[in-house]
């Protein structure tokens, strides 16, 4: 078993990565930030866009159907009441009456006084809401409230029905999406882990009440399968399963798939059996029928719920961690983020030797382009090895260099990231060469 403190990179050092590279800048950081929301560079805009699409190919399976949806951000109150989050979606708050810091009192030993002033000054424990409450149009009342979703789910159970009868999807069916949640977060910290603003994957899996118990199981091997596919060390992935007096009021039985952060076990995703609460309560509130028919039996029911839910930003985080390595190349310190090729911002770099060598680098660039790869040039005057070490900083899997023998023998030298070992490809050659190693991968190279 691995201990937090063997886990080598700490949090400051990651933050320091992403914000010097463009993975990730505070939000609104010439005004001075603002706590628990970021912005994502270009290099962090590019990966989780490879995220999110290794995410959704990774839903495919053989027990059914699963189509997308992208729901709104903003939801009238009624939503919220009948999912349970207006009433039941609190955090218990507590304030330092010395400092006036405010903390998470689940989460900050109040034996040991504020972990700000050190003063043992504590208010009573209350209940804090977290959503964002606002108010549509110009006029305040009842009907005008409604709130930024602080989860994905409940758009696609309230477009239950819309999808199974325009989408000719029939039971057992899932239903993702990929898209911003907000939470009011009372301690937003440990960088992307807890923020304020974030992205959720997830799907819906909507099945018979008799099958609900076999899939959940079966979704958590799918899931399972799927951190092994985009390369995250094994041995830092467990499953835990959640004991009674912790399960959601939604919840039957949920299990966390958890990273061993620097910081401990953590949650990356949650896997939850969410019976048929949700579907029911929208059902009561809303007056609408939202069983289904089965053909078969000719009797109506409402489907159970096998949910997956990840967060695409604490996924990010996760691979960050897992990737990030120290070495030595030719007596100096290399960083390299040893990113599964799918994964990486950038699969491959384009290097002329000498400026005057630009010229043919710039076909090939365009070429890879339109073979659909993400790739960049790095026509810099620096020397070819601290190029390679600039993009081995952000994860770049391949460098491909031209240079005065390409000329005559049509060829190119490509380095590989994890390794450092070129060989020579013929340019006819290079992208089918380049998108072959995209699926085997190269962390192990």
């Amino acid at each position: 078993m691995i201990k937090p403190s063997e886990t080598s990179v700490s949090l400051e050092t990651l933050v320091s990565l992403c914000k010097r590279r463009g993975f990730v800048f505070p939000a609104a950081d010439i005004y001075g930030g603002i706590n628990g929301v970021y912005d994502f560079g270009p290099l962090g805009t590019l990966m989780k866009k490879n995220i999110r699409k290794a995410w959704l190919t990774s839903l495919e399976n053989k027990w059914g159907s699963v189509v997308e949806l992208e729901g709104s951000l903003l939801a009238p109150e009624a939503v919220w009441k009948a999912s349970g989050h207006v009433e039941g979606f609190h955090d218990p708050m507590i304030d330092c009456k010395n400092c006036k810091h405010r903390y998470r009192a689940d989460d900050t030993d109040l034996s040991k006084g504020c972990p700000h002033c050190g003063k043992n000054d504590w208010t009573e424990v209350r209940n804090f809401n977290m959503m964002f409450k606002t108010q549509l149009g110009a006029l305040e009342g009842a009907s005008s409230t409604c709130y930024l979703r602080p989860e994905t789910a409940q758009a696609i159970f309230v477009n239950f029905k819309n999808v199974l009868s325009t989408c000719r999807v029939k039971v057992p069916f899932g239903i993702a999406q990929a898209g911003k949640s907000f939470r009011n977060e009372i301690t937003p910290k440990q960088f992307l882990f807890r923020m304020r603003e974030f992205e959720q994957m997830e799907i819906e899996w909507f099945c018979k009440p008799e099958t609900s118990n076999d899939f959940l199981q079966q979704w958590i091997d799918h899931r399972l399968a799927f951190y092994k596919a985009i390369g995250i060390s094994s041995e830092k992935i467990r499953v835990r399963e959640h004991t009674k007096d912790e399960l959601a009021h939604y919840a039957a039985r949920c299990v966390d798939v958890e990273y061993l952060f620097p910081f401990g076990w953590k949650e990356i995703e949650g896997i939850a059996h969410r019976g048929a609460f949700d579907l029911t309560q929208h059902s009561n509130h809303s007056g609408k029928d939202l069983a289904v028919f089965d053909e078969e039996t000719k009797e109506s029911y409402m489907p159970h719920v096998v949910e997956a839910s990840v967060g695409t930003d604490r996924l990010f985080l996760t691979l960050l961690y897992d990737s990030y390595f120290e070495d030595e190349v030719e007596g100096e310190k290399r960083i390299v983020l040893k990113i599964d090729p799918t994964i990486a911002p950038i699969t491959a770099a384009f290097m002329p030797l000498v400026k005057k060598l630009s010229e043919p680098v710039e076909k090939l660039y365009h070429a890879a382009k339109r073979a659909g790869l993400s790739v960049q040039v790095d026509d810099s005057g620096a020397s070819i090895g601290k190029r390679y070490r600039r993009q081995d900083e952000i994860g770049t899997p391949f460098c491909i260099t031209y240079d005065f023998e390409s000329e005559q023998d049509h060829c190119v030298t490509v380095r590989h990231r994890d390794t450092t070992k070129q060989e020579r490809i013929a340019i006819e050659k290079l992208m089918d060469y380049l998108h072959s190693h995209l699926t085997k991968g190269t962390r192990n190279a």
